[in-house]
C-alpha cells in the first residue's frame, strides 16, 4: 500500500462514483497501485496549489491515495480514473484547508471581462500564490491551465455548472495574473539559534560524508519518510538509507528553507540549474532527530516551491 494515513471521510466520494462502468476493473491491485504512482506528480501539481503548499500538498495527495485504495477495496467503480483521483485529491485539499485553516483567501478584484488565454508561465507561479484565489477559481485554474482540463471536467471535478466553471476560470485567470506581477513573497523562516545550530549541524555533517555522527543523534524510534517510496521506523531499520547517500556523489548539500521551514536543499553538482532537485525535513525532540521526510523520490515537489539558501 502506498505511504499516507486516512485522515478524511470519503463516503460522499464513493456514493458519487457508485455505479459507474469501472475503469480498473481489469487491473489487479499491484498494477492499481502503479498507476496511482504514475498520477501522483499531476495530483501533486494540483493539491500543491490548492492548499499553497508543496509540503501540505503531499500531505492531500496521500490521504487521496489512501481513500482511493480505500474505495477500491470497496468495490467503488470508476469510468475515469483520474477525473476520479482528482475528485478526491479536490476534496483532501480542501479538508486538509479546513482541519488547518490557516491560510486566509484574499481576492484582488479584478475586471472579469479580460477573458484572453492565461500566460503559459502559470506552472511557475509560486504555490502560495493560489490561495489568493477563492476555491472555485482556484480549482478551475489549476485544472485548466495547469493539467490541461476541458471546462466541462472542472465542472464535474468541483461539483459545479459548466457556466459556473467557465465563469470561475475567467475570474481566476485576471486575479492570478495580476497576482503573478507583485514582488515575490520570501517565506524566511522563524527559529531560534538553537533550532538553526541544530539543522545547520545536520547539513554540515551531511556535507562532509559524517553519517556516523548523524546516526549519534538519532531517536531511538527516529521515523524515515522517503516520500513516494517507503517508510522506515528505528535507528537499525533507517541505516540504509544514510549507506545511500554515501554511495551517491552526484549530490551537494545546503542549509536553507523550504517554505519557511528549515531544510536541507539538496542539488546536483552536474546540473547547469541552481535549483535545488529536492529537500530534506528534519524533526527534533530536544537535540535527538525523531523524523527525517526526504523528498528524493518525489522530485515534483520542489515544482515552484518557495525555497531560499541560508547562510
Amino acid at each position: 500500500m502506498l505511504p499516507g494515513d486516512s485522515r478524511i471521510g470519503y463516503g460522499t466520494i464513493s456514493r458519487a462514483m457508485a455505479g459507474c462502468i469501472d475503469e480498473a476493473s481489469d487491473m489487479n491491485d499491484e498494477q492499481f497501485e502503479d498507476r496511482l504512482r504514475e498520477l501522483r506528480p499531476r495530483l501533486h501539481r494540483y493539491c500543491a496549489r490548492m492548499t499553497g503548499s508543496t509540503v501540505d500538498g503531499e500531505d492531500a495527495v496521500q490521504d487521496a491515495l489512501v481513500n482511493a485504495l480505500r474505495a477500491r477495496s470497496e468495490g467503488v467503480a470508476v469510468d475515469n480514473l483520474e477525473g476520479w483521483l482528482l475528485r478526491i485529491a479536490h476534496n483532501s485539499s480542501l479538508d486538509f484547508l479546513r482541519r488547518g485553516a490557516r491560510h486566509k483567501v484574499v481576492p484582488l478584484t479584478a475586471d472579469i471581462e479580460d477573458t484572453s488565454t492565461f500566460e503559459p508561465h502559470i506552472v511557475e507561479v509560486g504555490f502560495h500564490r493560489f490561495l489568493r484565489l477563492p476555491g472555485l477559481q482556484r480549482c478551475a485554474v489549476i485544472l485548466k491551465d495547469v493539467l490541461g482540463h476541458s471546462v466541462e471536467e472542472v465542472a464535474g471535478i468541483a461539483g459545479c455548472t459548466p457556466a459556473a466553471a467557465k465563469s470561475a476560470l475567467q475570474r481566476g485567470r485576471v486575479t492570478l495574473r495580476q497576482l503573478a506581477q507583485l514582488p515575490d513573497e520570501t517565506r524566511l523562516p522563524l527559529m531560534s539559534d538553537e533550532d538553526r545550530n541544530k539543522v545547520s549541524t545536520y547539513v554540515r555533517l551531511f556535507q562532509h560524508g559524517d553519517f556516523d555522527a548523524i546516526r549519534g543523534m538519532l531517536a531511538d524510534d527516529v521515523k524515515l519518510d522517503l516520500v513516494n517510496r517507503l517508510k522506515l521506523e528505528g535507528r537499525e531499520g533507517i541505516g540504509p538509507y544514510f549507506t545511500r547517500y554515501a554511495g551517491a556523489p552526484q549530490w551537494r548539500f545546503a542549509f536553507g528553507a523550504i517554505e519557511g521551514r528549515p531544510a536541507m536543499l539538496v542539488f546536483d553538482k552536474d546540473s547547469p540549474t541552481r535549483q535545488p532537485v529536492h529537500f530534506v525535513l528534519i524533526d527534533w525532540r530536544g537535540d535527538s532527530i525523531v523524523a527525517i521526510r526526504d523528498f528524493l523520490f518525489a522530485p515534483y515537489a520542489i515544482e515552484a516551491a518557495d525555497w531560499v539558501l541560508l547562510a
